[in-house]
């Protein structure tokens, strides 16, 4: 049996892609390997995984080929009881003054940072919401990072003009044949169609082809609607052959 592995990073989903691909190769066994996110791109160069959903910016995508899936929303995890909770939304304005954690795995590639950045950097996602809870500082993360490392005490709201964090897929040329099949799947191509382009339509019959020419007619006021079936009055000859019978 073959086998399509596929690295994905922490807070990415990859269920629903996985799903569609399996369908449509019903003999091969994808092997899901879960990895951190600076790791992504060091795997499928070194052909341990054939791709991965990853984030770009942190996993270092050069020389491979990556498509952007998605952006996610950056958010500021903060303690339940913070002032900046009392808004829906926040800004970069909002975060003058505070004092915001940067772990070593952090993926927003973001130049400009407001606020006021800690020295100690967490060595983890993990660790920086641990000592946001303790107040020590507040933290900027993609939105599923928030979620995926939720505590009862803490909360966070989306940051309006903060970086998108951007998901995407990666992997190496040329492809393989089951790279190209998930490559396929991400981007929403149909089963059976061939690569970069869509399923084509069905011909129509000539049959298909004049009631859709007179219903365009119909709707254009061009010609009166056909009536019902139950509606129609018998046509004279017809009944007239009948009753000579």
């Amino acid at each position: 049996m073959s086998t399509f592995r596929l690295a994905y990073v922490p807070g990415v989903m990859p269920a629903k892609w996985v799903r569609t691909f399996a369908e449509r190769r019903p003999g091969v066994d994808v092997e899901l390997v879960a990895c951190p996110a600076g790791e992504a791109a060091l795997r499928v160069r070194s052909g341990a995984v054939d791709a991965a959903l990853a984030r770009p910016a942190a996993a270092g995508e050069d020389g491979l080929a990556v498509i952007r899936v998605y952006d996610e929303v950056p958010v500021v995890v903060v303690p339940k009881e913070h002032l900046l909770t009392a808004a829906d939304e926040l800004t970069c304005a909002d975060l003058d003054g505070e004092w915001l954690l940067r772990p070593e795995d952090d993926v927003l590639d973001w130049a400009d940072r407001p606020g006021e950045t800690l020295d100690f950097r967490p060595e983890s996602t993990a660790d920086a919401v641990g000592l946001v809870a303790e107040e020590m500082g507040l933290l900027v993360v993609p939105m599923s990072l928030a979620r995926l490392h939720h505590r009862r005490d803490l909360t966070y709201r989306p940051l309006a003009d903060g970086p998108a964090s951007p998901v995407g897929l990666l992997w190496r040329e040329p492809t393989s044949e089951l790279v190209d099949e998930f490559i396929g799947v991400v981007r929403g191509r149909r089963a059976g169609s061939s690569r970069g382009q869509s399923e084509p339509a069905p011909k129509r019959s000539a049959k298909e082809k004049a009631a859709a020419r007179r219903a365009a007619k119909e709707a254009a006021g061009t010609i009166p609607p056909r009536k019902a079936a139950g509606n129609r009055k018998p046509n004279a000859r017809r009944a007239s052959r009948r009753g000579g019978r």
